[in-house]
């Protein structure tokens, strides 16, 4: 029976909390000296959905004689291509357990990157939802007494009351085609995003805050993607190759490829460096020359993660802090707006009236 007639392994995913929960405890019983079979066993005592099926898919993988990395190479939305490469290359070495425990330093990291990232745009998404709220209240249940007032009074509305009321009729009298317009739209944002995610984010880094977020982001993953390919054996040009895929920004991913080029030429990585000198900041480089002349560049790569993890911190909080005002000011404007678009129209009645 093929345990993946009912779902396709190529577009199986697990949670970061289960997937750093799996690689932990791997790495926690082959350092133990628990045979991998035996350890895949206990986890499937209590495994659940997909996480059940990936281990299923490993163990009939270990059964049949194949790798760990053969068998994790089968879902590329739960391991990606640096992390199948590292299981590889240790498992070669026979330091399988070594690395798991460095993989799952570098997952728990990227995890707590998305919740910094989350914890960020909290505020800012539970405005916009407030925001919602309040005018599809005011347009559902102010706007359509107000306008049946002028309506009575044969009143000459301003461009922006108009607009209010019209939005208001569309929203009561064809609330059907006003959702599935609404739902159709966000569909379409979504697919967008998906086939075209790179572009997508490439507008969005556009942005002076963001841009700066985003590159410090991209450069704590390709420090700690490279510490840890470098750290299990894999050569640096190939290394390089690879942490090309987890940047997103595609300067920042063209300078990568550029070093490459510049250490398959026979000169150093920091030498690559320089020559993207706006890309990659200056202690990065100088720590990237003292791990070469020390023969420890993997242990530097490290050491700049660990900086720009720093960095990246101090980046989120000065977005956070910068957010919370802009937010409060664009949803004030907007609501002021909304309301002086109704109460424009009555001060001009009472201004008829007090002429006659």
């Amino acid at each position: 029976m093929n345990l993946f007639n009912n779902s396709n392994p190529n577009s199986l995913r697990i949670s970061s909390t289960d997937k750093l929960a799996l690689v932990s405890n791997l790495a926690t019983m082959l350092t133990a000296g628990i045979p991998i079979l035996e350890v895949v066993d206990s986890l499937l005592e209590d495994a659940k959905g997909n996480q059940k099926k990936l281990l299923d898919s490993l163990k009939s993988d270990l059964t049949q004689g194949n790798h760990v990395a053969d068998a994790f190479a089968k879902f590329p939305r739960v391991f990606d291509k640096i992390t199948v490469n590292l299981i590889r290359a240790s498992e070669e070495a026979g330091t399988l357990d070594v690395t798991l425990i460095d993989l799952k330093s570098s997952i728990r990291k990227d995890a707590e990157f998305s919740d910094k990232i989350k914890g960020a745009l909290t505020y800012p998404v539970l405005i916009m939802f407030v925001f919602g709220g309040v005018l599809l209240m005011i347009l559902i249940v102010v706007v359509p007494k107000i306008s049946t007032v002028f309506m009575r009074l044969n009143v000459e509305l301003p461009l922006p009351t108009q607009i209010l009321i019209g939005m208001s009729n569309a929203l009561t009298h064809y609330t059907i085609f006003v959702l599935l317009g609404a739902a159709a739209f966000c569909a379409g944002i979504f697919l967008l995003y998906r086939e075209k995610k790179r572009e997508f984010l490439h507008l969005l880094f556009m942005l002076p805050v963001v841009s700066l977020l985003a590159k410090q982001i991209d450069l704590t993953r390709f420090s700690r993607s490279l510490y840890l390919l470098l750290n299990a054996g894999i050569p640096i040009a190939a290394a390089l190759e690879l942490t090309q895929e987890v940047v997103l920004k595609r300067e920042v991913a063209e300078s990568i490829a550029h070093c490459k080029e510049v250490v398959l030429a026979g000169s150093q990585l920091s030498e690559g460096l320089k020559k993207a000198k706006g890309i990659f900041p200056n202690i990065m480089i100088k720590i990237t020359e003292a791990g070469e002349k020390s023969g420890s560049l993997d242990k530097s790569m490290q050491d700049v993660s660990d900086y720009l993890d720093y960095q990246v911190e101090k980046t989120l909080k000065t977005l956070t802090t910068l957010l919370e005002p802009i937010m409060l000011i664009f949803v004030g404007v907007l609501v002021g707006g909304m309301m002086l678009a109704i109460i424009a129209p009555i001060y001009g009645l009472i201004g008829q009236v007090t002429t006659r």
